[in-house]
């Protein structure tokens, strides 16, 4: 990993000095979700993501609510800790401007398809000349060795591709659909900025870059096979796919008097103190319920027994009783509840701040903790090439090389 360091960076601000991953510097070519998921988590870090965009802007950056055209509420929560430098890479001052910003990144991240990169002659042999060390790491679609290598790829594609509709069905006992969230684009990303990480611990060991590539269609199937290839695990096969627990039509949150709960009765000891709890300790004798391998041949009873008894009480009622008895948990949050959850506002997950264009905002916590090298919130969402001049001040260009590209429309700044 370079040993570069943020302060050394002309313009550097003081609370760019934080995290794990400071000093790391970051050329992020993606848009949308996926790529720009894993540098916002390699942000968090502290890496220092440049934010390369073309000059019509991220995807994201109208999606959602928003006060000002361009900083709508998806492109908020997925790039901060980020600044943002706008290249028409379509001209050869844009491209000239960017090959000379590559040689001293540590990570050239990219989500075009391999082909559109070689295009603009940005194969990795291309970039490996200019910087030997740099960590080229690429998120697509599909791997390049099978037939699906030069398709595009969506969030919705791949979660049907890998089957999570189905797995939706036979819960749902409907239709096929979607889970209700950008699970395969969020997925791949984190999976994205691992192995950037890995890359640069080998980098760190050997001295060596490398390419490489993260493609959406294995790295999901991978996150949900796990699961459920189930029986099929075995040739020939032994059983259904799926995980039969995980895809039970019972299994979801269980009314109660005023709400719904999540309850996980796991262990045999859970199943005791459950019985116990709701006035029923007899049931723990039952030969049906004895025993893990007994309870799975009649779960639908027992969640049926489960769904009766906990409309009796009210959720906080639950809640303490189940706390007390040792039973895992929890009351049911939508999205806007979660915000006024006691948890979440002890560790002031979600905070407010003002931003400079928008105004006052909530944003996201860091879930995870560094002991000695806490990350932080240093950067608010950028506008569209807010920090052009600054970021090609940094990676060495002059001030006459800047003004010819802003000329020439190489680059474009903020309004």
């Amino acid at each position: 990993m370079s040993n570069r360091c943020t302060e050394d960076h002309p313009g550097a601000h003081h609370n760019e000095r934080v995290g794990p991953l400071r000093g790391l510097r970051i050329l992020d070519l993606t848009s949308n979700f996926m790529g720009p998921y894993a540098s916002l988590l390699l942000g968090d870090m502290g890496a220092d993501i440049c934010k390369v965009e073309a000059p019509e802007g991220d995807t994201t950056r109208n999606v959602g609510p928003s006060r000002n055209q361009g900083m709508a509420a998806i492109f908020l929560h997925l790039n901060r800790n980020k600044r943002s430098l706008v290249l028409n890479l379509k001209t050869p001052s844009g491209l000239a401007a960017l090959k000379h910003m590559i040689a001293t990144a540590d990570v050239l991240l990219f989500s075009l398809r391999p082909d559109a990169m070689a295009r603009l002659g940005l194969c990795y042999a291309q970039v490996q000349a200019i910087n030997p060390r740099i960590i080229y790491c690429g998120a697509f679609g599909f791997g390049q060795r099978g037939p699906y290598a030069g398709r595009p790829a969506y969030d919705n594609l791949i979660q049907a591709a890998v089957g999570i509709p189905m797995v939706q069905s036979r819960k749902t006992d409907g239709p096929p659909s979607y889970v209700g969230t950008a699970i395969a684009d969020r997925i791949v990303g984190m999976a994205t900025s691992n192995a950037i990480l890995a890359a640069l611990h080998y980098r760190g060991q050997t001295g060596q870059g490398q390419s490489v590539s993260v493609p959406m269609f294995e790295t999901f199937a991978h996150f949900v096979m796990g699961d459920h290839m189930y029986g099929h695990t075995f040739v020939p096969a032994l059983g259904d796919w799926g995980y039969a627990r995980m895809t039970s039509p019972e299994r979801r949150p269980f009314p109660t008097l005023d709400g719904y709960l999540s309850v996980e009765i796991y262990t045999d000891r859970h199943w005791q103190r459950l019985f116990e709890a709701v006035g029923r300790p007899e049931m723990a004798q039952d030969e049906r319920y004895r025993d893990v391998h007994s309870r799975a041949l009649h779960m639908s009873e027992l969640y049926q027994f489960l769904s009766h008894t906990f409309q009796t009480r009210t959720s906080a009622e639950w809640v303490k009783l189940l706390i007390d008895a040792d039973i895992c948990v929890m009351q049911m949050n939508t999205p806007e509840t979660l915000l006024d959850d006691e948890h979440m506002k002890a560790v002031n997950f979600f905070e407010e701040q003002d931003h400079p264009s928008e105004g006052r905002i909530r944003t996201i916590g860091l879930a995870q903790e560094w002991s000695a090298s806490p990350g932080a919130l240093r950067f608010p969402a950028p506008r569209l090439g807010e920090h052009t001049t600054e970021l090609l001040r940094e990676y060495g260009l002059a001030e006459d090389q800047i003004a010819a590209l802003l000329e020439s429309g190489g680059a474009l700044t903020a309004e």
